[in-house]
């Protein structure tokens, strides 16, 4: 039986995501499909529109055998900070293929790039040179490769730190590439698969989306508060004396923050203030959410002590009776894990942004059985 692994974070759910699921399905036929799941703040900086519980209950519901969470300490992270803990987490329940979505539909192509960059021992360091010289990271990489940057599209990105992470780590896991059959910058289209971004874009527009989602996913979208997003962020910015301990805030931003904040009435306002090529949308709003939930620069790679498994069906439970014995990581909550305690600040802010009862579910801490 084939153990299929995937990596998503459902900001929502969607038929494109259904379609990725029924092709594992048509392509393994008797497979078994592990999924892990971000939950409250997405990699890119976003407020989640489904709830960690929710988005659980719909990825049961639409034949995933295996809801992991995706610790927020790594969730709202780099694309290879993402991937690398990801991946960890997915080879210690044993899968044996990773699929996933990808603007390129040629494995070897991501391939030759990751062995590009593991074998040049001045890569790293040329990142980090165009980096500070103002470029975003995927131009970077493609200057420090010497390659069109055209190949830089997210989900390739993404990829890219799938594959590197499982060649660095020798895990014995196969990466298969399905198509994106949209543009993740696309906003407008109408076509029956489109991105979540232009989902979320039409929710923001008052626009009908069931057409886009299946039909049980509509009930759970969440509204979120902007408006106190920015209040909560701004009341940090002005409290807190030292900006710079916290994750991503890096030297000489925490002054430009106190300084502008208070002529600034809403996030995109503040965005707009101290936005330049290095610092991107996702870069900032990475970094006001590991402001407002406090994650400092020391906690960038705590340990993962356990495996927080979601939810499963009858046919993952008798998969997760199987190998438990054999992981080195444990299935128990550990509840003095930093990872726990990020996971509760997380519940507890996004509860305050999309009136929900989140912080109950993390307590209670009981998987969804479907």
């Amino acid at each position: 039986m084939e153990v299929i692994g995937i990596i998503c974070e459902y900001n929502p759910f969607h038929n494109g995501h259904l379609y990725h699921i029924n092709k594992i399905k048509e392509m393994y036929e008797n497979s078994l499909i592990v999924l892990i799941i971000s939950g409250y703040f997405t990699q890119r900086g976003n407020i989640s529109i489904l709830s960690k519980e929710d988005k659980t209950k719909i990825s049961l519901l639409n034949n995933v055998d295996i809801v992991l969470e995706l610790p927020f300490i790594y969730s709202t992270q780099s694309a290879d900070v993402f991937a690398e803990s990801s991946i960890k987490i997915l080879n210690e329940l044993k899968i044996t293929k990773l699929v996933f979505g990808s603007e390129c539909d040629n494995i070897n192509t991501l391939k030759n790039i990751v062995n590009i960059q593991l074998n040049n021992d001045t890569y790293d360091n040329k990142v980090k040179e165009y980096l500070d010289k103002g470029e975003n990271y995927p131009t970077a990489m493609a200057k420090a490769l010497n390659i069109n940057k055209d190949i830089f599209f997210p989900n390739n990105l993404l990829g890219i730190s799938y594959i590197k992470a499982i060649i660095k780590n020798n895990y014995n896991i196969e990466p298969i590439v399905i198509k994106r059959t949209n543009d993740f910058h696309d906003l407008s289209s109408n076509d029956n698969i489109i991105s979540a971004s232009n989902i979320r874009n039409k929710i923001n527009n008052g626009i009908p989306i069931e057409n886009y989602v299946p039909n049980n996913v509509t009930k759970f979208i969440k509204n979120v508060n902007y408006d106190k997003l920015f209040e909560l962020l701004k009341s940090k910015i002005i409290t807190e004396d030292n900006l710079s301990k916290f994750l991503t805030v890096d030297e000489g931003i925490d002054n430009k923050l106190k300084k502008v904040i208070n002529n600034c009435n809403s996030v995109e306002e503040l965005i707009q203030e101290i936005k330049t090529k290095r610092y991107t949308y996702n870069k900032l709003n990475r970094m006001f959410i590991h402001i407002l939930i406090g994650v400092l620069k020391e906690d960038n790679k705590i340990p993962i002590d356990y495996i927080k498994v979601l939810g499963f069906n009858s046919t993952g439970k008798k998969y997760l009776n199987k190998i438990k014995k054999e992981m080195n990581i444990s299935l128990l909550l550990n509840h003095k894990s930093k990872l726990y305690n990020y996971e509760l600040r997380a519940s507890l802010i996004y509860d305050m942004l999309t009136n929900s009862n989140s912080y109950k579910f993390e307590l209670e801490n009981k998987p969804i059985i479907i």
